[in-house]
């Protein structure tokens, strides 16, 4: 899964794409603060929930210090933030407190408000809470008839941390070439597993989507509002699904972009986009193969593909040395994972720096990696993200359970053969879900309709199209948007498609789905 960058970003934005595949101390938070008035939608007095929904929020400033970019970007576009406290545990919300922080952009045409639009960027894991300026944008006129409103999900960002103490910002791997590289990643994976329990096993039962969106409803409650419109993009749209489901009445109108497939979520979610990411990168090798001489990769689609090829077979005989750092067969499949989610010539460019740089390696060269294969390989290689792994794992294993058994994925990795060298061993690799507690609550049964749009690009990597389409026949009520010719993930105010923009803010500022199907082409260059 990953989250959508806005265009034109800059190093911040590349290290947190490098981020997606896919703070140690507890902040509890303290007494709550009660609103003189309850909110629109307040629970009986007799609800335990009713003080949550009743606290008045304080905002403040989103600068957390002088070098706070996120913090700068959100007070410039005039957003300001609060923290909302949530139960940690919804059964016994008369316990233990955490909280949620949250940013947001007040509604400049007051007159013609429409409510809240709360946002959810994907990973899980993700934050969001920096996304309401790009959004905001990409909304253009009818933006400012929105609160818009960014969420750092519990355990995520801002809001009350969870930090497993991990060696690596991601649990996911290349299984390697044989059963020696897989028994490494049986191990890795069940330290990571470890980790967890040792360093937040307070936290991680509570780690689930169902809570996520259960915070979504308070944080709906103490806005004052009765229902809420939200865009989800990646795992967001999961999260929107599981949403609409729990609270039926209390959305309003509801945009997913890059829409997952609830039948195929879980620990184990890469397994239906392996053909998609072998398209995409195809499709990445014939755009390098033309710009061969910035690059060198090649001359021809199969060349640059050999090239890949190569690097990965030279990583598996020798760990390659970049930096700091040492590359082997477990890494390089996730760093072409991590480096086909944006179809655009900046992501092409990274990818193609990145390939080139570990070519270097291999022949022995001494190399200092460029900017985007430096963020990929100190959040894959370092404790510098460990806070996104162990909330990214944690909500995945805790919402649905995986394999126990290792022979399980290594009869699956048997079973993809040696066809694709790439991909099948990150999608068919064990991960700490195998050694992870059964999960508390069963699964959300995603109800049977909903008045959706949905947005996705044909050649998506991450939430293939597949996925969409399954979505859209089980929802009649809502409509698709498609992108086609991109293999892009995250479309709406990202790719740069006016088709997408102006249905998707058509949609925003009527309420109204298209009468039918819209079908975008890519845009020309």
């Amino acid at each position: 899964m990953t989250a959508p960058t806005p265009r034109g970003a800059g190093r911040r934005s590349r290290r947190r794409t490098a981020r997606w595949a896919v703070a140690a101390a507890l902040c509890l938070a303290g007494a709550l603060t009660l609103g003189s008035a309850p909110s629109a939608t307040a629970a009986s007095a007799g609800d335990p929930l009713t003080r949550y929904d009743h606290q008045r929020l304080h905002w403040k400033s989103c600068r957390l210090g002088p070098d706070d970019a996120t913090g700068k970007d959100l007070e410039h576009a005039g957003a300001q933030c609060a923290d909302v406290t949530v139960p940690l545990d919804y059964a016994r919300p008369m316990g233990r407190t955490i909280t949620v922080a949250i940013s947001r952009i007040r509604a400049a045409d007051t007159a013609h408000r429409i409510g809240a639009l709360l946002l959810n960027s994907g990973g899980p894991g993700g934050r969001t809470i920096g996304d309401p300026p790009w959004v905001r944008a990409a909304m253009k006129e009818v933006g400012k008839r929105y609160d818009v409103v960014g969420v750092d999900p519990r355990f995520v960002g801002r809001s009350t941390p969870l930090d497993c103490h991990w060696p690596t910002g991601s649990m996911f791997r290349g299984a390697g070439t044989g059963r020696a590289g897989f028994d490494r990643m049986v191990a890795f994976s069940a330290g990571l597993a470890r980790r967890c329990r040792t360093y937040a096993g307070d936290l991680i039962p509570y780690a689930t989507t169902r809570n996520t969106a259960r915070d979504m409803d308070v944080i709906r409650a103490a806005l004052g509002e009765r229902r809420i419109s939200y865009l989800g993009y990646s795992y967001g749209s999961y999260l929107g699904q599981v949403y609409a489901t729990m609270f039926p009445d209390r959305t309003d109108r509801v945009v997913l972009d890059g829409v997952i497939d609830p039948a195929r979520y879980g620990p184990r979610l890469l397994l239906s986009a392996q053909q998609a990411n072998r398209d995409a990168l195809g499709d990445w090798a014939v755009w390098a193969a033309a710009h061969d001489a910035a690059y060198g990769l090649g001359h021809s689609r199969s060349a640059v593909l050999a090239t890949v090829n190569a690097v990965r077979s030279a990583a598996a005989r020798t760990p390659l040395r970049l930096g700091t750092h040492r590359v082997d067969e477990h890494i390089v499949p996730v760093l072409v994972f991590n480096g086909l989610s944006q179809d655009n010539p900046t992501a092409y460019g990274d990818l193609a720096r990145a390939v080139r740089d570990l070519r270097r390696a291999a022949d022995g060269r001494t190399v200092t990696p460029s900017p985007w294969l430096a963020d990929s390989l100190d959040f894959l290689l370092t404790g510098h993200d460990s806070t996104y792994g162990s909330a990214q794992t944690s909500i995945l294993c805790g919402d649905m359970a995986a394999p126990h058994d290792p022979e399980t994925y290594w009869r699956d990795l048997t079973r993809a053969g040696s066809r694709d060298r790439i991909f099948a061993p990150v999608a068919n690799d064990i991960n700490p879900c195998a050694f992870w507690a059964p999960p508390r609550e069963r699964p959300t049964t995603i109800r049977g309709d909903l008045r959706a749009l949905l947005v996705n690009a044909t050649g998506d990597p991450r939430t293939v199209y597949q996925g969409a389409e399954a979505v859209r026949r089980r929802w009649p009520g809502s409509r698709l948007v498609t992108l086609r010719g991109a293999d892009q993930h995250a479309v709406f105010g990202v790719f740069g498609s006016p088709c997408v923009d102006a249905t998707v803010n058509a949609y925003l500022a009527t309420g109204l789905p298209p009468a039918d199907d819209v079908t975008c082409s890519r845009p020309a260059a």
